[in-house]
Parts: structure tokens; sequence; C-alpha cells
């Protein structure tokens, strides 16, 4: 077979070239993030974090350009719903990370030697759920209507359910099970995730874990949990996984850069939640509306989605107190 057979070829319904060209794109910012840009291990400020985090976004949204140029303008406008959807539902994961930073006082210095390896794993992950889920979809249709009902049944509760509910790490199974079955150091050793030191029984030098693998492993878990949401909720609005899987990556990218203004302030979008409840409802209705009515032109999709999150966001800004938020998230 010949090499233009090979890069021609169809991946999942797209050429195989277009895969690749992605992913060199994926590993060239990541290689640049840290081969360059943090080569050294140091603090990420407020500022660093703005100005990464904008030139991700504009990455991202360039990305979003070319996508419509060559896919058309349906699925463009269905890349841009789908990155803001999965850019603001992983806020809370923002929030989340935030709590295990805090439960294995990891310091600023190396919060970013975790995320950076993070992302290679849920690149991987959400590749493996994102291809076995638009191989249900394409075997059976119907699987459409399970995510629609759980996109709902997800937004009403996230309507009804209380803000003052936070996860208490000390209780965390994942975290008790690694325990249980790693050697695990009481304390940090730099930024490495595993160091050799002597066994309290025989005095053998052996590898032990260190607080920052367990934070590593818990932020991973984390992401799996968050994509059971994030992954229906994108499928809901385009069943083309090139679309789906690229606009997934993008987002958790900047997102990723963006922790470090982001944590300070993420209570500050307390009633973001509201907004991404109306968007999953909205979403897991098109699905039924789809069916009985007519398809939701992917203009409205955007419109309307990218409305309500900003609706979310202006209110949020508005009704909560900078000095409230950085007395609930200036921990991290």
């Amino acid at each position: 077979m010949e090499l233009l057979d090979i890069v021609s070829m169809s991946v999942m319904g797209k050429p195989a070239w277009a895969w690749v060209a992605f992913m060199t794109l994926v590993v060239v910012l990541l290689v640049l993030d840290l081969g360059v840009l943090h080569r050294k291990t140091h603090e990420i400020s407020i500022p660093e974090s703005l100005k990464l985090s904008a030139f991700y976004i504009a990455v991202a949204l360039a990305y979003g350009g070319w996508v419509w140029w060559y896919l058309g303008d349906v699925a463009g406008m269905n890349y841009l719903t789908a990155y803001f959807v999965e850019k603001s539902l992983s806020l809370d994961n923002v929030f989340v990370i935030s709590l295990v930073f805090t439960y294995f006082a990891i310091p600023r210095l190396y919060q970013h030697r975790v995320l950076f390896w993070g992302i290679l794993g849920v690149i991987f992950l959400r590749g493996i759920m994102i291809g076995a889920g638009a191989a249900l979809i394409e075997q059976f249709h119907w699987i459409l209507y399970l995510f629609g009902g759980f996109l709902i049944i997800t937004g009403i509760k996230m309507l009804i359910a209380s803000g003052d509910d936070e996860p208490d790490m000390s209780k965390n199974k994942v975290i008790a099970f690694l325990r249980r079955h790693l050697r695990v150091t009481d304390q940090l050793h730099g930024d490495k995730f595993w160091v050799r030191q002597p066994d309290p029984k025989t005095g053998h030098s052996i590898r032990w874990a260190t607080p920052l693998f367990l934070a590593l492993v818990v932020v991973e878990i984390s992401d799996l949990v968050f994509a059971v949401d994030s992954v229906p909720a994108v499928f809901a609005i385009t069943t083309d996984p090139f679309v789906v899987y690229t606009s997934n990556i993008f987002a958790i990218l900047g997102l990723r850069a963006l922790y470090f203004a982001l944590a300070a302030m993420v209570h500050r979008f307390e009633y973001l939640k509201y907004a991404l409840a109306a968007v999953l409802i909205f979403i897991g209705g098109k699905i039924f509306y789809a069916s009985f009515v007519g398809k939701v032109p992917a203009l409205i999709s955007l419109g309307v989605t990218f409305g309500l999150l900003a609706a979310g966001v202006v209110v949020s800004l508005l009704r909560t107190k900078p000095d409230e938020a950085s007395e609930k998230g200036g921990s991290v």
C-alpha cells in the first residue's frame, strides 16, 4: 500500500491525515509547554496562566475555523458548541483538582507537573471512551436516547442539588485503595512521583510512591468521572467522532492552562451550574425533539448554548464578591 493510500484511508469517517495532523499539533503544544515554557520547575502566576490560556483558546478557535472551512458550517458550529460545553463542564473538575492539591498539600510549584502528565492520560482515556461511544452509536442508534435521557436527568439534578456539599477527600475510596496497595511516603520528595527508600523491615532499597503520584492518579480518576457527563453531552451535539474528540481535547488543554487563575476564583462561578443544567436539559431534549419534530439547526444550538453559558458567567460575577471567592479558593 502506497503512502498516499495510507494517509487518505478513512479512520472513523475522516482521513487518517486529519487525525495525524491533529495529534501532531497536540504533541507540539505539549512539547512547547513542558520543553520550552516550563522547562524549569516554577510557580505558575495568575498572569502567566491567563496568557497561556489565551494562547490555547486562540489555537482552539483557529482550529475550529479550519473545521468550519474543511468540514462545513454545521461541523464548525457543532465544534464550537461542543468546545463551550466541555470547557464549562470542566469547571467543576477545577474545583475537585483544587481539593486534591489541598488535601495532599501539593505546593503550586509542583502542581503544573501533575496537570501536565495528567493531560497525557486524558488524551488516551478520552480517545478510548469516544471511540467506544462512536462504535456503539453506529451499531445501536437508540443509545442516543439513553444519552439524551441521562443528560436531562443530570440537568434536573444539578438544578435541585445543594451547592454546599463538598467532597471529603479523607473518605475518598481511590485514595484509600492506593494507600492499601502501594508503599507511599509520608511527605513529598520534590517533583518526583517515585523514590527509592529503605524497606522498614528488611532495610533493602525499594520503590515508594509519593503523595504527588497519588494526586496524579486521583486527578485522572476525577476526569473519568466528569467524562461520564461530558462525553454523552458532546455526542448529543454531534455524532462525528472527529469533532467530539478534537473539541474535548482542546477544551481540556486550555482549562489545564487556566487552572492557576481559576483555582482561586472558582467559587465566583456559583450560578454557572444553573446555566449548565439548562444547557444539559436543552442538549438532551434536542435528541427527542429531532425524532418527533425536526432537527434543531446548528446555529440555534450554538446560540442557545453560548447564550446560557454567558448568562451564567455574567450573573455569577455580578452576584459574588471577589473577596469571598479568594477566602474560599485562595488556599490552593
